[in-house]
């Protein structure tokens, strides 16, 4: 990876539900944090490492979150909305984005791990302002858009020994 040296700051910031509906639907496994944190500091100084997850009430998920901080993130946990119709909804796009935000004056890379097209935007803001952006997801299940305001994305799909359980 060109323009990555030992001396840079790096905060890694991590979208629980992109990641695990990606490697259920690709791989019916889940994601190795400690694998997936190691690859995205990269031998560079960690700064922040933010793991953003939806509480729903399933056995194993205290286990889940307790595990992340164990790794070296920090969780973010929000509780999933059930509206009338029944439908649900919970995502992180404004929180991990405002938190990039806000980080980018602390770091010299922002490492985000998602697909999500949403987030093309906010890498386009980050670049302007100087700061490097990396991705880290299944390509497979990442928007075009994003991959192209990145200035480097990490395919996990092309090593899943290493990312997967």
């Amino acid at each position: 990876m060109e323009n990555v040296h030992s001396g840079q700051r790096v905060a890694v910031l991590a979208d629980a539900q992109n990641l695990y509906h990606s490697a259920q639907s690709l791989y019916s496994r889940n994601i190795d944090y400690a694998a997936l944190l190691e690859a995205a500091v990269n031998g560079r100084q960690l700064t922040r490492a933010i793991a953003y997850v939806i509480r729903a009430d399933a056995p194993e998920e205290k286990s889940f979150f307790e595990a992340l901080v164990d790794i070296g993130f920090e969780t973010r946990i929000k509780d999933i909305k059930t509206f009338g119709d029944g439908s649900q909804k919970a995502d992180w796009d404004v929180g991990m984005s405002l938190d990039a935000v806000t980080l980018a004056n602390h770091v010299d890379t922002v490492v985000l791990c998602t697909g999500d097209g949403d987030f093309s935007r906010l890498c386009s803001h980050l670049r302007h302002e100087g700061i490097r952006t990396e991705i880290v997801a299944f390509q497979e299940s990442t928007a075009d858009e994003l991959v192209a305001t990145a200035d480097h994305t990490t395919d996990m799909s092309e090593d899943t020994e290493r990312f997967l359980l």
